[in-house]
Order: C-alpha cells, then sequence, then structure tokens
C-alpha cells in the first residue's frame, strides 16, 4: 500500500543526493516535496507539518551540511522520525496478569473486526495460549455464525451466543466460563455500527466495566485514510483504546492512516492485516515498516515467516532427499504449498532490500503467481505414484494429465524437463555432508574447479617421473 509513497520519497532522496553539498535552499525545496507526498498519501495535515518541521531543522542542522554524505545523512534523519511517527518501538499486546488474558474488539462495522478476532486466535495460540472465541455483535446478521465458522476452521472454540441475548450478559457469561475451562485468552467480537451512536458507545463501556480487558483493540479498516484515524480518535475518548489493528494493508490504500494514527490518538498500532487469510496478521513494528516505505526491504519479517512456515525436521528430511536423489514431485508441490502460505512472490520480493530500486527495470518481467497455479494443477492431475516417479511417463499419461489440468501436454513436458534438471542441481549443491557445494561444475566437495584438479594431478604426475 505504500508503493506511491515510497516512489515520490525515494525521488526526492535522488535529487537530494545528486548533490555535492546541500544548503537551506535545496533542503527546504526537498522537504516542499516530502510534504506533498505525505498529503498525497492521505497523512493527516498536522502531522504532515510536524514531521517535515522536525526532519528540515535536522537536516539544516551541522551533522548534515558539514558531512561528506549529505543526502545519506537526510534519508537517516527521514526514517527515524517516520520510525518515531509510526509508533517508535514495537509495543506488543499486554499478556500480563492472572488469566485468562480478556481481549476487547471495537470498530465500526465492514472493518475486518470478526477476521481479525479469528486471525489474533491463530496468533494466540502460537504464543501457547488457549484461544475462546465470544460473538457478542447480536445485531450485524450472520456475524455470530461467521465467528463460529472460523472458530471451527481453526478448531478453536467459541462461546455459544444467541442473537436474542444481551451482549454485555454474552461477554461475562463466556468470561466465567473461560475461567471454568482454563482458557487463558478470551477474545470478545463486539458490536459495531455504520456510525458512532450513542448506544453503541454505552455498551461497548458497560462490556468494559464488567470484564475489565487487558486489552480493548480498536480495528480500523486502511482502505477509508482520515476517517480511519477520526473513528478512532472518537472510540479512544470514549474507551481508552490499548491499540490498533488496521485491516486491508495489502490493497491500494495510499497509506494515511498508518501514519497518522499514532500521531492522532497516542496509542500504537499493534498489528496489521495483510491478506484474507487467517494466517495474515503480522505484528506492527514500525522500524520495519519504515525501512519498507523507504525501499529498504524487510528481511526480519520476511526470516519470521519462513520460520513460522517451514518446521525444521521437515528442512532436514528435504535435504536428506536431495543428497538421496529422492526428492519428487509430490514433495515439490508441498513447498509450493509452503511458500503460498507465506503470501504472494511479489510481496515477499519487496521485503528483499534493493528490490525496490530495481523494480522500474523489472516492471515487464511478470511476477510467476499463474505459473505457479499451472504447475499446481499439472501436479494435482497426477496420481501419487506419478508424483513419486517420473520415469513412468509416456504418451497417454501425459494427455490425461494435460486433460485434467486444462493444460498442454508441453506444458506437462516442460515442468518434467525442469523438475529433472532441478533435481540434477540440487544434488550438486547439496554435499553429502548437508554443506552447499562450492562448485557445481564437478568435484561437488572439495571446491576446486575442474582446471585446477587437473593441475595439481599434472603436477604429482611430473613428480612420481
Amino acid at each position: 500500500m505504500f508503493d506511491s509513497l515510497s516512489d515520490r520519497l525515494n525521488s526526492v532522496f535522488k535529487k537530494l543526493k545528486g548533490h555535492g553539498r546541500l544548503d537551506e535552499q535545496n533542503i527546504q525545496a526537498g522537504m516542499r516535496e516530502v510534504r506533498l507526498a505525505l498529503l498525497e498519501a492521505d497523512v493527516n495535515y498536522k502531522v504532515v507539518k510536524d514531521f517535515t518541521s522536525r526532519v528540515q531543522e535536522r537536516a539544516l542542522g551541522q551533522e548534515v551540511l558539514k558531512s561528506l554524505t549529505p543526502g545519506q545523512q537526510v534519508v537517516k534523519i527521514v526514517k527515524e522520525e517516520l520510525v518515531e511517527l509510526l509508533g517508535g518501538e514495537y509495543q506488543g499486546l499486554n499478556l500480563k496478569g492472572k488469566p485468562p488474558v480478556v481481549i476487547m474488539m471495537v470498530g465500526l462495522q465492514g472493518s475486518g473486526k470478526t477476521t481479525s478476532a479469528g486471525k489474533l486466535a491463530l496468533y494466540l495460540r502460537g504464543l501457547k495460549y488457549s484461544p475462546y472465541l465470544v460473538p457478542a455483535d447480536v445485531y450485524r446478521p450472520a456475524a455470530i455464525d461467521q465467528l463460529h465458522k472460523l472458530s471451527k476452521e481453526l478448531n478453536v472454540p467459541a462461546y455459544s451466543s444467541s442473537s436474542r441475548d444481551n451482549p454485555v450478559d454474552i461477554c461475562t457469561r463466556a468470561l466465567e466460563e473461560a475461567r471454568q475451562n482454563v482458557y487463558t485468552a478470551v477474545i470478545m467480537d463486539t458490536a459495531g455500527r455504520l456510525h458512532i451512536d450513542e448506544t453503541l458507545m454505552q455498551e461497548l463501556v458497560s462490556i468494559k466495566e464488567k470484564c475489565s480487558p487487558q486489552e480493548i483493540l480498536f480495528v480500523a479498516d486502511a482502505m477509508t485514510g482520515q476517517d480511519a484515524v477520526i473513528v478512532a480518535q472518537r472510540f479512544n475518548d470514549l474507551l481508552e483504546i490499548t491499540g490498533v489493528i488496521l485491516t486491508k494493508m495489502e490493497g491500494d490504500a495510499r497509506g494515511g492512516a498508518a501514519l497518522s494514527i499514532k500521531s492522532i490518538t497516542r496509542k500504537p498500532i499493534k498489528f496489521i492485516g495483510t491478506g484474507e487469510k487467517l494466517s495474515d496478521l503480522e505484528v506492527f513494528h514500525p522500524d520495519r515498516v519504515a525501512s519498507r516505505i523507504l525501499g529498504m526491504g524487510d528481511v526480519l519479517t520476511l526470516i519470521e515467516k519462513a520460520q513460522a512456515d517451514i518446521d525444521q525436521d521437515e528442512a532436514k528430511l528435504i535435504q536428506d532427499k536431495f543428497q538421496k536423489s529422492e526428492f519428487d514431485l509430490e514433495d515439490f508441490r508441498k513447498q509450493m504449498g509452503r511458500l503460498k502460505k507465506m503470501g504472494s512472490i511479489e510481496g515477499l520480493l519487496k521485503m528483499i532490500p534493493g528490490m525496490g530500486k530495481i523494480r522500474d527495470k523489472l516492471k515487464d518481467v511478470q511476477v510467476p503467481e499463474k505459473e505457479m497455479v499451472k504447475l499446481d494443477a499439472i501436479i494435482n492431475s497426477m496420481t501419487p505414484h506419478e508424483r513419486r516417479n517420473t520415469k513412468i511417463f509416456n504418451a497417454s499419461r501425459k494427455q490425461r494429465i494435460a486433460r485434467g489440468s486444462g493444460t498442454t501436454v508441453q506444458d506437462v513436458n516442460q515442468l518434467l524437463t525442469n523438475f529433472e534438471q532441478m533435481q540434477k542441481m540440487m544434488k550438486k549443491m547439496v554435499g553429502k555432508d548437508g554443506q552447499p557445494s562450492l562448485d557445481i561444475g564437478g568435484n561437488a566437495l572439495s571446491g576446486v574447479s575442474r582446471p585446477k584438479a587437473r593441475r595439481k594431478k599434472a603436477r604429482r604426475k611430473k613428480k612420481k617421473r
């Protein structure tokens, strides 16, 4: 969602770096462009004014004007101020105190509150908590059914409520039931409205007084921009929220909500929703998001995604299979599934430092999402025996697979050819001791190239003579 802002800021920095030395005029011109970029990103105008004033004041200091790399110093200052604007240090959930931890989800209708409750349950289960979902939205049609469906999908218990029940009673009874069943985290999905009204707010205040939640998380749709910030402020005034979850961050919103909400409400963004899947919930790290905005990537989040989706024992098993040439299409299909869970390839590439700078050069290159779908369809059309033994394919088998996958025999042949080449390459790259080979052209373990090995052999023969 920060692509447009990132492009504009990088354009400004490129101009600043083009000057051998910076003076007050250069910096003021650069800050005017930064101000316009932030306003176009729908950042609150007061926030923009304060931000650019702080950056300009620091940029006009001696640390920049006398620096050998003034352009780089300005970028450093902008990053530091962006981190502060986004919340400074990372602030996680307050999980202290006697269990169960009570988390109250609040926000307007359509913000993604119910889905976020399910995502949060999955996140807490990953932290070894036993979550209990509480459907307390009795007004929106199918809200209770939606949360129960999510609870079944996650295999997480949910309180049995009805649209005829009082929301305050639902939450108090559910909390008592959670204590009896030793659930360690209670997530309450409260009601929303299309707009803030007195009845809704009084109901939420009553739930807060009765259940004393450790966390009151305001769920906001990032696509609504400044409206999300205004509504967050209203909820904060009446409920004293403890944090924010920004949803739909994978969309094409301009980013104004993320950059404004902490300054206006003084409450941190704790999570961002990055997709429709229940696993698409990221802990919000201000420094990492600032790096993404400035095109510097986000390697730490990429590593965390990989660690969450890759089991170490299975990784060792795959390595052993490569060494023994036993890695088959069934294993390949499983690994493709794991890659999909981590998110889109385009989204993963943006986390790699430097990819933002070469994006323009790659604009005509298509990210192979569709190609992966095609490969998946071809492999799924094979029998388990065919996936484990690519040597048995004949013309009739290939035709059957092509028909079943909606592809052509040429596509099937291409997959089999590429897979065999990959098997050979990986066997050479992974040595017998499990370490990568330094020379995949031959002499796999020694790291000695063929010409060098031949010279050594010739010297030994000469000595024997």
